[in-house]
């Protein structure tokens, strides 16, 4: 009796959340390669990593995890730092683009979500459908732009730290085959849900209240 209750709801939310995650997916990766592609590096693009098609993109464990815990990572854009003036910069800018643009993606999200609340019909099933796409969109890119400044390999935490710290970087690539275990581990642990959840609810609110704050100027503006 219990489970049948609650499937619907889990049906619910997995038709919302499997297409944001392909999007949060691509979006990140697309914005590694595209940086990198921006720093003189044709990597990417010649691996034909910069596109929207998420089976290009698609890691199956990360996307599992992302599934189960709204957290994980996609199948990394080859990249070759060689092409880059400074080495260093280069990691850590191509590192930070996909995070960012899971942090840019959640706003949006949050401020189409708002723009529907205010200005939608309440009685419409298609701006309902929106706002949760939107809604849905706002967690699971805080989570993927979260989990991803972790600094463990594979995610780009790492890599922005191994920019910062080549020694830290040697040390990373000596146990290189290690670390997915590592990150495993923590995920099904639960070490990380707390401090991970903490940090998004903070950022959700934060972003929340900032387009309220907009939609409330802008309101006052026309009028």
């Amino acid at each position: 009796m219990i489970s049948s209750i609650f499937a619907p709801i889990r049906l619910q939310s997995l038709l919302f959340t499997v297409p944001v995650i392909l999007m949060a997916i691509v979006c990140h990766e697309c914005a590694h390669g595209w940086v990198s592609y921006k720093l003189g590096d044709p990597t990417a693009k010649n691996a034909g990593r910069l596109t929207l098609n998420p089976l290009k993109h698609l890691d199956p464990i990360g996307a599992l995890c992302m599934l189960l815990f709204h957290v994980g990572w996609a199948n990394p854009v080859p990249i070759n730092p060689a092409y880059y003036r400074n080495r260093s910069r280069g990691l850590i800018l191509v590192s930070l683009a996909g995070p960012c643009s899971n942090f840019i993606l959640a706003f949006l999200s949050l401020l189409i979500e708002g723009l529907l609340s205010r200005f939608g019909s309440d009685n419409s099933t298609v701006i309902w459908v929106l706002m949760q796409l939107c809604y849905y969109s706002a967690i699971v890119n805080l989570g993927l732009g979260l989990f991803n400044l972790i600094p463990i390999p594979p995610l780009d935490g790492s890599k922005v730290l191994g920019g910062l710290f080549p020694r830290v970087e040697t040390f990373f690539q000596r146990f290189g085959r290690y670390w997915s275990l590592v990150l495993l581990l923590c995920l099904f642990t639960g070490i990380l849900s707390r401090p991970l959840s903490l940090l998004n609810n903070l950022l959700f609110e934060g972003m929340w209240k900032l387009v309220n704050l907009l939609l409330s100027v802008a309101t006052k503006s026309v009028v």
